[in-house]
This record gives C-alpha cells, sequence and structure tokens, in this order.
C-alpha cells in the first residue's frame, strides 16, 4: 500500500470499487447459493472476502477520516445494485409459470408449446366459465418471453412465476441441468 501512501487522493476511489465489486460478488453469491451452485459459491466468496479484507483494513486504519467511510458506504450500496443486476443478467436457473387462461380452448397451451415448452394443461372453471391452469417450467432467461406470449394469445390470463430450486429429470423433453461449477459426488462421469 505504499503507492496509496505516496498518493492518498486515490484511497477514496479505490475503496469505493473495492466495495462495490465485493458486495456485488456477495449478493451475487447469496443467489448463487439459492440457486443451488454451491462450488462456484465457494470460489465467489473467497475473492469476495480477499478484496473486503484489503478495502476494509484501509478504512480501519484510518477510521477518522470521514470521506474514506463515506466512499466505504457508497461502494456498499451501489455494490447490491450492480450485484442484483449482474445476477439478472445471468438469469442462472429455472422457473415455474402458473398460467390460468379464460376460454379453456387450449390455444395458449399450443402457442406455448410452440415457444418449444413442455405445457401440463388442467381444464378448470373460473367463475362459472371453462378455463385451464397451464404449467410450465423454463430457463429464466425465457420467462419474459414465454409472459408475452401469453399477453398476446389471452390479454386476460392470470398468472404467477416462481423459482424452481430442483426439477426431477423426466426425459429428452426436459433435460437435467448439471451446475455451473459441478461439486459432490453428483459430478457428471462419477459414480458413488
Amino acid at each position: 500500500m505504499e503507492f496509496l501512501d505516496v498518493y492518498p487522493w486515490l484511497l477514496m476511489p479505490a475503496i469505493f470499487l473495492a466495495r462495490v465489486l465485493d458486495v456485488s460478488m456477495g449478493t451475487f453469491r447469496t443467489i448463487v447459493v439459492f440457486r443451488g451452485y454451491p462450488a462456484l459459491a465457494a470460489m465467489i466468496g473467497f475473492a469476495e472476502i480477499l478484496i473486503w479484507v484489503a478495502a476494509s483494513s484501509q478504512v480501519f486504519r484510518q477510521v477518522n477520516a470521514w470521506p474514506l467511510t463515506v466512499a466505504y458506504a457508497g461502494g456498499f450500496a451501489a455494490g447490491n445494485y450492480l450485484g442484483i443486476w449482474l445476477e439478472s443478467k445471468v438469469a442462472m436457473g429455472r422457473e415455474l409459470l402458473r398460467i390460468i387462461a379464460s376460454g379453456g380452448d387450449g390455444r395458449l397451451a399450443e402457442r406455448l408449446a410452440q415457444c418449444g415448452q413442455q405445457v401440463v394443461s388442467l381444464t378448470c372453471e373460473l367463475d362459472g366459465e371453462a378455463a385451464e391452469v397451464l404449467l410450465v417450467t423454463a430457463e429464466r432467461r425465457r420467462t419474459t418471453e414465454l409472459l408475452a406470449a401469453v399477453q398476446e394469445v389471452d390479454p386476460d390470463a392470470l398468472y404467477t412465476v416462481s423459482d424452481v430450486k430442483s426439477l426431477s429429470p423426466s426425459g429428452p423433453t426436459l433435460p437435467r441441468r448439471w451446475p455451473l461449477v459441478p461439486s459432490g459426488w453428483r459430478v457428471r462421469g462419477k459414480r458413488k
């Protein structure tokens, strides 16, 4: 840190950027843990803590220098925002779409099948009228596209979207997804 002792005015942006980096990594790591990628989360956590120790040690070494504390806090806030944005762009995992389509004529199920999705369709009634409930699991990055198709066919359709933690393999139409960084005995090619 001799360089920063010679140029102390660089310490404030360096702390801010280090904090943005480590907090965005921490936010992304938390989401990756939730999505079920433990080995990737461990690697991100290792790098995150190395950066955090470097940044916080500079602030704690000069605890009376309030601009450094402001840079540290600002980096924390910006890092949370950046981490959430980054995860939304990576869009790891799958989501379950539950759609209630009015009419029950099968047009929406057919449209979603044309989009390459496996659709479970259940007939039902909604306020005394024929309807259908559609269940679709899809890659998160395709959810927006599929919801646009739903709105195109049935603008009055009701839907909910939720995360899928695990998915049972059911043949060629729903391939099993291998983790980004495999861990444990379920690594492809390994046997217990």
